[in-house]
């Protein structure tokens, strides 16, 4: 039996990335897993990828995480499908780096409500299900190395992972007479194509002058001496969701490969 066998879980930004390697991870340990995205084409195609190598464990949404009835849509699916929800990966995240005087109300709002406002519909919706079919569960939300320390041109997101950790804290509390447990992870630089946009995006705005020059510089620092792929996150997301990480809840798990030592 795998660590996570027969719970229900949704992950969130899943059509790619992290969040499809958390999703795949699952239902190689066991799970039923929904996968949500807000490009549903995309994520229904990963979902059927994925569907005949796992015996029809395996759904997919279509879900805006800053819509509120959109989020409460794709909880309802899960468990019209599944029968119940057990485990909530809030991972969907945005990135669009502006140096920091040239921020603007746009850009803050845009990440800051999806990394933000999205984790905490997120967590409420989720919760109020866990709740009502009879409380348990877990809440497991993405932060960053970015939780940890401001960087001068991603000033956004940096705040936006800040308040995951917030949220985290302030879930964790506030859950834990429901036995719900809220816990986080953060990873550092991970190959994945929001890491390419971000690349791309920093020529752009003049603080990287060629290709792979940021993730270079980031890297430098990682004491495990490379950059991270989706793989080397899930044997920590796996553990997150399952019954190992029952006496845990509030923290944020740093999986950076010894980027920022806290």
């Amino acid at each position: 039996m795998g660590r996570v066998s027969d719970r229900v879980c949704i992950v969130t930004g899943a059509a790619q990335g992290i969040g499809r390697a958390i999703g795949e991870a699952l239902l190689q340990e066991g799970a039923k897993v929904c996968f949500a995205d807000l490009n549903g084409d995309k994520v229904a195609q990963v979902a059927e990828a994925a569907r005949s190598a796992h015996n029809g464990r395996v759904t997919s949404a279509q879900a805006n995480v800053t819509d509120r009835e959109q989020v409460r849509a794709m909880i309802a699916h899960t468990v019209e499908t599944f029968g119940r929800l057990d485990v909530k990966f809030n991972n969907a995240g945005v990135n669009k780096p502006m140096n920091f005087l040239d921020v603007t109300e746009e850009n803050w709002n845009f990440i800051m409500g999806v990394n933000g406002l999205g984790c905490m519909i997120g967590m409420q919706e989720a919760a109020r299900q866990m709740i009502a079919q009879g409380g348990g569960g877990k809440i497991i939300n993405t932060a960053s190395i970015a939780s940890r320390q401001g960087f001068d041109n991603v000033a956004p997101y940096c705040a936006s992972k800040f308040a995951v950790v917030s949220l985290t804290q302030s879930g964790a509390r506030d859950l834990a007479k429901h036995n719900i447990t809220v816990t986080g992870f953060a990873p550092g630089v991970v190959a994945t194509e929001m890491w390419e946009q971000v690349d791309q995006d920093l020529m752009e705005i003049g603080a990287a002058h060629r290709p792979g020059q940021a993730m270079e510089e980031f890297s430098a620092e990682i004491l495990r001496g490379r950059v991270a792929t989706p793989d080397d996150i899930t044997g920590t997301t796996t553990f997150l969701a399952s019954k190992d990480s029952d006496y845990m809840t509030g923290q944020i798990v740093m999986i950076d490969g010894g980027m920022t030592l806290v």
